[in-house]
């Protein structure tokens, strides 16, 4: 599904469950070892779909430790994106680029009261225009992928309302694995105007999303601006 909507040089991973047999580096092992057995799983199955994408780009496996924030330590040169919610993980890298921010949801309804603190009423009255049952979550989503992104270009916090976000649909849902028969899949672009301003900091990114098998998903790929 991620590739679907990430440009064709960005290397992606995904997988709907966690695999029994997955195996951490002990160094990541030590990052989990209090935690939970959820987050066990998801942290492990996220950590593997990482070196599957990273081996795309012929990157050798080795830990994939935590950075700044908790976000992922990637290896020099690489950057990218990590994301995980109920049945769904995956990973996006790329070489040559400066950030990537990706993010899954359940396609559920908002709890109540998070859209409030999450759009701006324009927002708001936009997302029925889209077409899709509880597109809320769609814009929730685009916010994380946006702050993954934004983050590690300016190493400062993004609020929710600190970016504004219009979302277009594509005329026709994308072909392949992801248009399953009697499934809503639905795709489009989205634009993010960001309100913090300052030097070296972005104003703008632009990303893509699909709605499919019950998630959504939102990717944001910045490359290194051409010469």
């Amino acid at each position: 599904m991620l590739d679907e909507i990430m440009p064709s040089w960005v290397a992606t991973a995904e997988l709907f469950g966690d695999p029994p047999d997955i195996m951490l580096f002990p160094e990541e092992e030590a990052l989990v070892s209090g935690a939970a057995d959820k987050r066990r799983r998801e942290f492990r199955t996220s950590r593997h779909c990482a070196r599957l994408a990273l081996r795309r780009l012929g990157v050798a496996p080795s830990p994939i430790l935590r950075g700044d924030r908790g976000a992922p330590a990637w290896p020099p040169g690489v950057v990218g994106s990590i994301t995980h919610c109920t049945g769904y993980r995956a990973a996006a890298v790329a070489h040559g680029a400066l950030s990537i921010g990706i993010d899954a949801e359940p396609h559920l309804p908002m709890p109540k009261g998070v859209l409030e603190r999450t759009a701006t009423p324009v927002e708001a009255a936009a997302l029925d225009l889209l077409g899709i049952p509880d597109p809320g979550r769609l814009l929730f989503s685009a916010k994380e992928a946006i702050y993954k992104a934004w983050y590690p270009l300016t190493g400062h916090w993004l609020g929710f309302l600190d970016a504004t976000v219009t979302f277009t649909t594509s005329p026709h849902p994308p072909a392949g694995p992801v248009a399953r028969s009697g499934e809503l899949t639905v795709s489009g672009t989205f634009a993010a105007e960001i309100a913090v301003q300052g030097p070296g900091r972005p104003t703008r990114f632009e990303g893509r999303w699909l709605v499919s098998r019950g998630l959504i998903l939102t990717a944001i790929a910045v490359p290194i601006p051409s010469a």
